[in-house]
């Protein structure tokens, strides 16, 4: 009888231990994916069309494709990036509201003054693709190297013009080439890269530096030239066109990054699970290739790595900023 006691209580206790087993199991899935239960928010802080939107839709859609979580996209422009990253910076810190940016959300800090910062109040996860930027001018400009634009600027300084968005990667990625070089050049301001593209086009000005997707077709149709690229490397759009470090200003790189974002103090499993989906999307070939039509390069830098690529970006970008007395208006 004592001995059929003991076996009962033996298997109550055993059944209790496989239960909290399966239990633990759900928790600690759920702990570090509680995202299957709903869709992820990806929030654009741009109007739809640009080059963070258009990804972050084909990003959703492969991750989806290979039974990843469902992502859903919002865009929320406005302020310079602002109304979209507070909405990401107040959100619940549970890996379901991610934001997708790019610089510009690291210059707007040196502008004004906001209610986040950059760096502590959003946790990296990662850089998913990078676009070059490039500085152009009319086919039948004058100029046909860096040093062409630079040595007339040098000589008659405030007489050359460059069409950029005040405040903006088009303004700082010129006054990064011109400040340290003591050269001047007089900004003209626009709201956005198309109409900068459209006034080098209608010789309104002399140049302008410009994401390379903005200008390809109208670089590819010969109506537009590059005189240089800001990449660190050549890139295959343009494999004769020298970078801006190739034509006198070492170590100078000016390109496009797109990042995701989460709130936070988002649990490390949630952000290294979410690494490891958008790692995996950018090496799906359809992925990549589409990127590459439209003039991207995939990337996969996370974690702290791209943490402290940002930093420095950051810190750069003040200091220009403010050399240069850089206005957002």
């Amino acid at each position: 009888m004592i001995v059929k006691r003991l076996r009962r209580r033996s298997l109550h206790l055993a059944d209790a231990t496989v239960l909290a087993a399966v239990a633990f199991s759900i928790l600690t899935v759920t702990a570090a994916w509680p995202q299957s239960a709903r869709a992820i928010k990806i929030i654009v802080p741009y109007p739809p069309g640009g080059g963070a939107d258009a990804l972050a839709r084909v990003v959703a859609n492969t991750i989806g494709n290979m039974a990843g979580p469902i992502m859903v996209v919002e865009n929320r422009p406005g302020a310079g990036t602002v109304i979209g990253s507070e909405d990401v910076v107040r959100a619940p810190a549970d890996g379901n509201t991610l934001l997708i940016t790019n610089n510009s959300s690291l210059l707007v800090p040196h502008l004004r003054q906001l209610d986040y910062d950059p760096l502590s109040s959003l946790e990296p996860i990662c850089s998913v693709a990078t676009t070059p930027t490039v500085i152009i001018v009319n086919s039948a400009s004058p100029y046909r190297t860096l040093d062409d634009l630079l040595g007339a600027a040098r000589a008659k300084p405030g007489d050359l013009t460059y069409g950029a968005a005040p405040g903006a990667v088009s303004h700082v990625s010129f006054e990064m080439l011109l400040h340290p070089a003591n050269i001047r050049m007089t900004l003209v301001p626009f709201s956005g890269t198309p109409p900068q593209v459209n006034a080098v086009l209608a010789g309104q000005v002399d140049a302008a530096f410009v994401d390379y997707p903005a200008a390809a077709g109208l670089l590819q149709a010969g109506q537009l030239r590059a005189l240089a690229t800001g990449s660190r490397a050549r890139i295959d759009w343009l494999p004769d066109v020298p970078t801006v470090s190739e034509s006198g200003f070492k170590d100078y790189e000016m390109e496009l990054w797109y990042g995701y974002f989460a709130p936070a103090r988002t649990p490390p499993q949630i952000i290294s699970r979410l690494a490891q989906w958008f790692t995996k999307a950018v090496q799906v070939p359809d992925l990549r290739s589409r990127l590459m039509t439209q003039g991207m390069h995939p990337a996969g830098l996370c974690g702290a790595e791209f943490a402290s690529y940002l930093r420095k970006q950051f810190d750069d970008y003040g200091r220009i900023i403010a050399e240069a007395n850089i206005k957002a208006e």
